[in-house]
């Protein structure tokens, strides 16, 4: 069911043609995926998006399949919220890089280091070589 759910949210925001070049976004909370980017949507798939508790925070993990043949230079960074929506993290975390080679599944993650942070958002940006 998530993954119709995902796929199904991925294919109406490519049909609207977003403007947004910040790759995409995910949104740990309600499951979503929005693809800014029309060619990293091609190329990414999102297999899994989930939320864990790791020494009393949440850890925000999410598995990526590539479905291109050749590597993959990503930038990522998480974003976190509390039970109410609001961001806790007054200082952002640094971009961080990935590469994904061909067909390969990674996973991304990053533990909130507010206690209070129970929500993720992660932007994905292709990198340029």
């Amino acid at each position: 069911m998530k993954k119709w759910l995902i796929a199904m949210t991925a294919a109406l925001v490519l049909m609207g043609c977003a403007d947004n070049t910040a790759g995409l976004r995910i949104d740990g909370a309600s499951q979503t995926v929005i693809f800014g980017d029309n060619v990293l949507a091609g190329r990414l798939k999102i297999e899994d998006i989930a939320t864990a508790e790791v020494d009393g925070r949440a850890r925000g993990v999410v598995r990526l399949v590539s479905q291109y043949t050749g590597d993959q230079y990503v930038q990522y960074r998480f974003y976190w919220y509390d039970d109410q929506g609001l961001e806790v993290n007054t200082k952002l975390s640094p971009w961080r890089q990935a590469i994904i080679r061909g067909t390969e599944e990674i996973s991304i993650s990053e533990v909130s280091i507010n206690p209070n942070g129970t929500q993720f958002r992660v932007q994905i940006r292709q990198l340029d070589n």
